[in-house]
């Protein structure tokens, strides 16, 4: 099956992620195309690469995917092929990839775009798409150029520790405005040790147990629980957690014009 994943920051307001598709179905004929989201938000790499993660492990190893997000953040003229896992993954040379997989990419390929006629999005697409057919009649991402190192990092945000706390960012706010913590069960496990727990946002809010859905308190109630990616979520049974408490998630863009206070949540162990 020719599968690929399509995750933009471009919108759905126009012709542009059809004409994406268009192109890519010319060039890599009996392509499925699943869409992930054309919705994120510019310039935030945390959300990116929640969505970017969490992509990649639900799909079969052998999928393509198709990362169109701050695609011109980068100066210098060229896009990136990676190979991970058996997936390949085409995205800027913008640090999203390795914030996307908290790991060194095994394959790494520059491709160069300083003589593409036409800096844009779709020109862009047809080279993707050439490339992706070629690999599909059993070409390598080597084929296509020399494996690189020298690719644009940026470290994925991770909580802190303490002996009795940890503290973490908000990463991802999804659209009942559920707000979403770089808190992962583990690490809630193993800083926990047993023992209570208090979580703490904005000042006075605090949640002191994990609930399993939302059912497990009454309508209007706020909750916190380990979501189906593992993550864990603050939310309010039929509400809105983010607008109520004033909660944004973390953007590394400092001309966000979004940003209010309460990006952390803390845990307390006792």
């Amino acid at each position: 099956m020719k599968l690929l994943t399509l995750t933009t920051d471009i919108g759905s307001a126009d012709y542009l992620i059809g004409g994406i598709k268009g192109q890519l179905i010319q060039l890599v004929p009996n392509l499925q195309i699943v869409d992930i989201s054309h919705h994120l938000p510019s310039f935030n790499y945390p959300h990116a690469a929640y969505i970017g993660k969490n992509t990649l492990r639900n799909f079969p190893s052998g999928s393509f995917h198709l990362f169109l997000v701050n695609l011109f953040d980068s100066p210098t003229a060229r896009i990136l092929l990676v190979e991970q896992n058996g997936h390949f993954i085409f995205c800027g040379d913008n640090g999203l990839i390795t914030m996307m997989l908290e790991e060194t990419p095994q394959k790494v390929i520059a491709i160069d775009t300083s003589k593409t006629p036409q800096q844009n999005v779709l020109s862009y697409v047809s080279i993707f798409g050439g490339i992706m057919q070629k690999l599909f009649e059993g070409g390598t991402i080597e084929d296509h150029g020399e494996l690189i190192t020298d690719y644009q990092v940026r470290n994925p945000l991770k909580p802190s520790f303490g002996d009795n706390w940890i503290e973490g960012q908000i990463i991802y706010i999804d659209h009942f405005e559920n707000v979403v913590v770089n808190i992962t069960k583990p690490d809630f496990e193993t800083q926990r040790q047993g023992r209570s727990f208090t979580i703490i946002f904005q000042r006075n809010e605090h949640i002191d147990r994990i609930s399993n859905h939302y059912a497990d308190v009454s309508e209007g109630q706020k909750l916190a629980f380990f979501n189906a990616a593992g993550y864990l979520e603050i939310a309010i049974n039929k509400g809105n957690a983010s607008g109520l408490f004033g909660l944004r998630n973390f953007t590394d863009n400092p001309f966000h014009t979004d940003r209010l206070f309460y990006q952390t949540v803390r845990i307390f162990f006792e």
